[in-house]
């Protein structure tokens, strides 16, 4: 092939490589730049020195992420332990930074709502990155979004993990069982008072319970990574759970910041 013919060839081919880059997907290295340093670790803590006390020092639970204020963390209610060790200074704690610049931060419960599976948890101090939340009216189907978390917890350090997919379909929480014995108390209640999830095409681990779900673009907040309360109504017919992910609609991440 003459040189001038290759030249030309591969000036072709860069243009169309530009063109048929998904813009969306471009954005996501500084999308994820900007979120990153608002996504926190959730679990408990207490101090070394506590001879007599059980477990590890340190727990980690799941996922959160900074909103409002900058002291104000969002994360699944099912991530919040249910008793704390008090007795042997034990707290409620995010993780913050990253790798080595980690930080420990003690947090208080404010706020639940075990029925959408969202707790609102408040630190002191100085204040953190906050992620822009959306209003939840115009999310759709085979929208593209993005979550950041801590899949595998802290094991190898505090470094957030990305995930990118789509919201595959907008779905209820409960399917309908092929009799009333196969109903179980929580899909009873469920029923009762049913509402829409976000099923996503991308695999969620139990670390990141409580992940935000943003737009690749722009990071606006759309919903909150959920699989262990999802799957126990929506799948629990299903002999073998499958690996789906599901989100709560920010909706009621606004509703709980509300007070409502």
């Amino acid at each position: 092939m003459p040189r001038r013919c290759f030249q030309y060839y591969l000036l072709f081919a860069t243009l169309i490589v530009l063109v048929c880059v998904d813009p969306v997907v471009a954005d996501l290295p500084d999308t994820i730049e900007a979120i990153r340093p608002g996504v926190v670790g959730v679990g408990t803590a207490r101090p070394v020195r506590q001879p007599l006390a059980k477990g590890p020092p340190i727990r980690f639970l799941g996922t959160g992420f900074v909103v409002g204020n900058g002291r104000q963390i969002i994360t699944n209610y099912h991530v919040v332990p249910a008793e704390i060790d008090t007795e042997h200074q034990e707290s409620l704690a995010i993780f913050a930074g990253r790798g080595k610049n980690t930080i420990v931060r003690s947090a208080n419960l404010v706020r639940a709502d075990p029925e959408h599976d969202l707790a609102l948890l408040e630190i002191s101090g100085d204040s953190l990155p906050a992620l822009t939340l959306g209003d939840g009216a115009r999310v759709r189907e085979g929208e593209s979004i993005a979550f950041t978390g801590f899949p595998i917890g802290v094991v190898l350090g505090l470094y957030p993990v990305t995930h990118r997919g789509i919201i595959s379909v907008i779905t209820p929480t409960v399917i309908p069982a092929q009799s009333s014995r196969q109903l179980t108390a929580a899909q009873i209640r469920r029923i009762r008072d049913p509402f829409d999830v976000y099923q996503l095409d991308a695999t969620a681990y139990p670390g990141n319970s409580g992940s935000p779900v943003y737009r690749m673009d722009s990071g606006i907040v759309i919903g909150v990574i959920n699989s262990v309360f999802i799957k126990n109504t929506k799948e629990s017919a299903l002999e073998k759970p499958s690996g789906i992910s599901y989100a709560i609609p920010v909706r009621y991440v606004l509703e709980l910041l509300d007070g409502d």
